[in-house]
Formats: structure tokens, sequence, C-alpha cells
């Protein structure tokens, strides 16, 4: 459980409850572009004519208590339409939103409706509705044709062929002054999952299977504010970025960077009054770190992503086999991790314990790290020996790694601990629908990058950075 206070968070809603809504300006845009489509008599005449739910003309509508005048709450117009995302009752309907074919009514919209049923949902006389169909376009930065732009950058700027070629390096984030260091991660063998021996171990842990990885790149520290508020506050950095001179390549760079998608504007301070300079950026979906890594590829020219759990393992172990990477005993957890007993309650500025044999600071410890893992407890059975990766095909759950600052459990800082993510990380985003991009009540999540030798294909880099949202496609919204 979380133990720093959860802020307070409100809507502005466009229209307050004391303005009056116009039906042809307010009302028939919404009706007709999301409900209008399918309870049309033409529509529903299909459906073995049953023709219980049309919305073409008023005296259709109050049927049935479709629309009850005056009372909202009563009114299946309204309260279909502000039901949880996996309500099967949910208008428009959950398979037609998943299909890319309709969008869930915005807070707005489902406002307007509201404050109109309840003002006795007027209806102009001789005013039929007609369906008319939305336009549904897909976020720029999750085209297969801006990877393509980017795959190309990347060739020109990353020269390292073989695994003798990978040293460790220091980059910075194109047009800022933002640096971050990755430590090379050489390609080997090991035993993924622990023992039935090992104490506190659980039975998602195994069973333990010898796996192989590639050699990659890791970043030394998780993700820090200093580095993901660039991404986050896209327009304050374009903004500080045209005071600058730039090269033609840099210029490229940029221009790729700036078509990727940006996280929505939280509507808290989502540091949680914990730090922001040095400290790791936390509480984003893993869709939103999968766009990072995007953006952050784009922006300097080598391609990240998020590590596969077995990447994450092999890398947190460094060539051990014990419970830590020190040793069975958490004796010396103090040296090397923030956990519950020594964090005071909040996460800590990246860096400041001792690595681990590999160099990497925090890999256990102060906040969980995304993986690109779709969730499943029985994996380890069943996974490929080489390169295993359990393909995201659902929004929930995913894997993160690691342990944080808010685990008072030592067993629970173990290298093979594994956490699935949960639609309760949300349970406090005042949105309708959740935000895609940030869990409110996740201050224990963070993540950090990998740069993988092999450079993938366009194809390839598009899948890595859009994993897990094929059923709930976040890059699907409205055309203005």
């Amino acid at each position: 459980m979380n133990k720093t206070a959860i802020l307070a968070a409100t809507i502005l809603i466009p229209i307050s409850a004391s303005t009056a809504v116009d039906f042809v300006k307010d009302v028939q845009p919404i009706l007709e572009y999301n409900c209008v489509r399918c309870h049309n008599p033409e529509a529903t005449a299909v459906k073995n004519g049953d023709t219980s739910v049309e919305l073409d003309t008023k005296a259709k509508a109050v049927r049935g208590k479709t629309v009850v005048p005056g009372d909202a709450e009563k009114s299946r117009l309204y309260t279909t339409t502000i039901l949880p995302d996996d309500d099967e009752k949910l208008m428009p309907p959950l398979d037609e939103i998943k299909k890319g074919s309709s969008t869930r009514l915005t807070k707005a919209e489902t406002e307007i409706l509201k404050i109109w049923i309840t003002e006795g949902a007027k209806w102009p006389d001789g005013v039929t509705l007609l369906a008319r169909k939305r336009e549904v376009k897909r976020y720029p930065g999750d085209t297969p044709e801006l990877a393509v732009e980017i795959h190309a950058q990347i060739l020109k700027t990353s020269k390292e062929k073989a695994e003798a070629d990978m040293k460790p390096y220091t980059a910075t984030i194109t047009g800022t002054d933002v640096t971050f260091d990755m430590v090379p991660i050489p390609g080997g063998k090991f035993k993924m999952g622990s023992p039935d021996s090992e104490k506190g171990r659980k039975d998602d842990e195994g069973p333990q299977k010898e796996v192989s990885v590639e050699p990659f790149w890791m970043e030394k520290c998780e993700v820090t504010w200093d580095e993901y508020r660039l991404f986050m506050y896209h327009k304050d950095e374009k903004d500080a970025r045209a005071k600058k001179t730039f090269t033609p390549e840099q210029e490229a760079l940029n221009k790729a960077a700036d078509s990727v998608t940006h996280p929505t504007q939280p509507y808290v301070d989502m540091s949680f009054g914990m730090g922001t300079d040095g400290y790791p950026a936390i509480s984003m979906t893993q869709h939103a770190a999968n766009k990072y890594c995007q953006w952050l590829s784009a922006k300097t020219g080598h391609f990240y992503r998020l590590p596969t759990e077995a990447e994450w393992e092999y890398a947190a172990r460094a060539g051990t086999t014990t419970a830590y990477f020190w040793g069975d005993e958490a004796s010396k957890i103090g040296e090397y991790c923030w956990w519950g007993k020594n964090s005071d309650f909040q996460y800590k500025k990246v860096g400041k314990k001792k690595a681990n044999p590999w160099g990497l600071h925090d890999i256990l410890g102060n906040v969980c790290e995304w993986t690109l893992d779709q969730y499943d407890a029985g994996y380890y059975a069943k996974m490929p020996a080489a390169n295993p990766w359990n393909k995201a095909t659902l929004p929930y759950p995913h894997t993160a790694r690691g342990g944080s600052w808010d685990d008072e459990d030592a067993a629970g800082m173990r290298i093979a601990v594994r956490r699935a993510s949960a639609k309760e990380w949300k349970r406090q985003d005042p949105q309708l629908p959740k935000s895609y991009f940030w869990h409110t009540d996740a201050q224990f999540l963070g993540f950090r990058v990998i740069r993988p030798l092999k450079t993938p294909t366009p194809e390839e880099m598009n899948k890595y950075w859009n994993n897990g949202v094929e059923k709930d496609d976040p890059r699907l919204i409205k055309a203005e």
C-alpha cells in the first residue's frame, strides 16, 4: 500500500449545470456521430426487427426509458456511457471501440448529455437525426511510416557492429543539456527464475529455465524526471529548442521526435511532492514508457526500448545465481537498495546506492521497473530458450520487476520477483476514460531503457513501441 498521500484532482467541465444546452449545437452531433449510427430504423431492422432502441426522433428516444426527460440517472442514454471500460453494456459498445470504429464519449460529452436530459431533454419539433460516421485516425506517432523514418536515422548514427565494439557511453538528448549513461551488457545464458529452495519464492518464479539473450546496453540508472519531462512537456521543450541552432542531422532527429505521440498532461503533480531533479520518473503506463523509448530513439539516433523480462533479470543478476546479486541473505540490502525500511516513505535520487557487478544502480529497489512482457504466471514453463518475450496483446497485466521504496518485505526485493500491473493502478485517475499514459496509484513504478546491439527492422521497432495496445488501442482518437 502506498504511503504517500494522493493529491486530490478535479476535472474542469466546459458546461456548468446552470448553463442551458443547445440541442442542435451541443447534443445532436454527439448522438449522430456516436449513437444514431447503430440506433436507427435501418440498422435495427437488420437486427431481427428489434426497434426497441432507436434514437433518430424524440418519440423513439423517450420510449423504454432510453431518455427520461428530467432524470439523467434513469436514462440509459446517459448511464450506459459512463460505465467502466470493461463493462459489456458500455455505449458506444466495447467491441466497436476495440475495433477502432468508435471511441468512448469524453467526460465533456457525457456531461452535456446529463445536463440536457436534466433540463428536460428539449428536442426541437421536426428534427430527425441522421447517422453520421466520424472518421477515426491514428496518432502520427504510431504509424509504421514514422518508424521507417526513425530507422533510417538510426542506421546513420549507430556504428557498432559487434559485441567487441560495445563500450560504456554517455548520451545527450538532442537540443538539451540532459544526459544519461548506458552500460554494455554482454550476451549470454542464465537460469531464469528461482529454485524451489529459495526463501520467499513464489509459484510464478518458475520452473527455472536456461535461456539466452543477445548483447545490449542498459541505462545505468532509472529514467529520471530530468529526462522524462522533456518528453512529457513537449511544447516547453520545443519552445526552448527554437532559440538554438542545429545541424541538418540534428534537425532531422528533432523533426522525427516531434511526430511521436506525447503524454496527455496529468491533473496532478506526478512526482507527488517527492522531488524531480535527479529523481526517478514514476507513475507512467507501459504504453507511455514505450512511447518515451520511441521519442528517445528519434531524438538520439539510437534504437531504445524497454527490456524484456529475460533481459531485465539477466542484467540484474550480472552473472550471479543467488536470490540477490550480493548473495542469498538480505543482510546487505541497505547497501544496494532503497526499500521500505530505509526510504523514509519516498523514492530517492538515482545512483546513490552501490551498483550491481555490471554497474547498474537501483536495479533492485527505489522504483519498480517496466518490462515489455505480458504477465503470465505460467509463462516460464513454455517460454522459448532464446530471447524469450511474452508479447503483450492486452492492456493488462504487464510485468514490472525489481521491487521499490514502498516494499517492506526483503523477500519482495529478490531478483526473481515478478509484479503484475492492474487496473487499480489507475483507481484515483479522475478522467473518463482513464488515462492511457498515467497510473495515478503507482508511485512505486518507473523504468529504464535498453539499446540492443542488433538494430531491428522498422516493422519490429514499431511493434516494440506499440506493445500491449492491440486490444485496447489508445492510439485511436476522434478526428477534429
